[in-house]
């Protein structure tokens, strides 16, 4: 009777790992027919969106977005929220500009000093968080006020201009296409390899789909979710400093209501808000459907109210689909 069943178990998980792969593809086929649908509606309406120009306009606009957005994916992973990426984006920005015009640093000093405060301002948000077990939700939108006033502080509530300092980033270098794309491409590459590929991503996923079972594991949590929070922040870092390379200049200001973007983004990839799941090329595949979107929005005239309704009524569209796999699924695995 032993060796009869024994078997069992192997059988059925051979449908589960099946399962779980044509999700994912479906997924991916489902993503990409939204972005082709979109650029053809768009190519209908406007003569001048279906061109190269477009395209490469588009490219180089999405680093900033890419960047945060990957960071935020592993966020939402483990079942939290980081508000203050738009803030942190701004203030690491204003210090490069500050270490630069200011300060006179060299510049890959400056660059570098810019990628510490988001790494700190990440930190200091995981550790709050983690030390007294408060909610991320609220813990970053504290921090998105305070570091948004560092930022005014270091800058004296002006745009600061760094010229062609930090231009590097994005200059054109592949057809156009400038370097903080290429970058940006090369993070998720990377970002979705530890994700899927190293023992950290698996922790990462663990821990969003049940904490209390990797703390039974042996696997304490908490260092996990403050490394998560740092290297949001250091991405956010980053993005200042593509963000700053692109328009010469850092601006207080720069940054206000990304976040929301970026968490759009994100959940148009289908990563859960519950936590547990998700994927760093779907939110890359959601990063390009805003930005076709917005650019698609912007050729064919509509006015700025009207692209952010539209832009509202697709992420509440995008959660309520998340709602219904989620239930899907949760109904399969009973």
């Amino acid at each position: 009777m032993n060796a009869a069943a024994n078997p069992v178990p192997a059988k059925s998980d051979a449908p589960s790992a099946s399962s779980a792969f044509r999700g994912q593809l479906g997924t991916y086929l489902g993503l990409t027919a939204v972005l082709v649908g979109m650029i053809a509606l768009f190519g209908s309406m406007s003569e001048y969106f279906l061109t190269r120009d477009t395209f490469v306009s588009i490219a180089n606009e999405i680093p900033a977005l890419a960047v945060m957005a990957v960071g935020m994916t592993f966020v939402l992973i483990i079942a939290g929220i980081d508000l203050s990426v738009g803030s942190v984006l701004a203030l690491s920005a204003a210090v490069t500009a500050a270490a630069i015009l200011q300060w006179k640093l060299a510049v890959p000093l400056a660059a570098l000093l810019g990628l510490a405060t988001g790494l700190v301002c990440g930190t200091v948000t995981g550790a709050v968080s983690v030390a007294w077990r408060l909610p991320s939700f609220i813990v970053s939108l504290g921090m998105l006020e305070a570091v948004r006033g560092g930022a005014y502080l270091v800058t004296d509530s002006r745009t600061q201009y760094v010229g062609d300092a930090i231009s590097g980033l994005a200059a054109p270098w592949i057809g156009g296409i400038s370097v903080a794309f290429v970058l940006a491409v090369v993070l998720v590459v990377v970002a979705q390899l530890v994700l899927t590929r190293t023992v950290f991503g698996r922790q990462v996923v663990g821990i969003g789909t049940n904490e209390e079972a990797m703390r039974l594991a042996g696997i304490d949590p908490r260092p996990i979710r403050i490394i998560v929070f740092a290297l949001t922040g250091l991405l956010a870092g980053l993005a200042g400093l593509m963000q700053s390379a692109r328009l010469e200049a850092a601006d207080p200001n720069a940054g206000v209501g990304i976040e929301l973007q970026v968490i759009a983004a994100v959940v148009i990839g289908g990563t859960s808000l519950m936590g547990g799941r998700g994927s760093v090329v779907n939110t890359f595949f959601g990063v390009l459907i805003i930005a076709v979107l917005e650019a698609g929005l912007a050729q064919v005239g509509a006015s700025e109210p009207s692209k952010r309704i539209i832009t509202g009524a697709v992420i509440v569209v995008a959660v309520i689909i998340d709602t219904l796999r989620q239930r899907r699924a949760d109904r399969k695995g009973l």
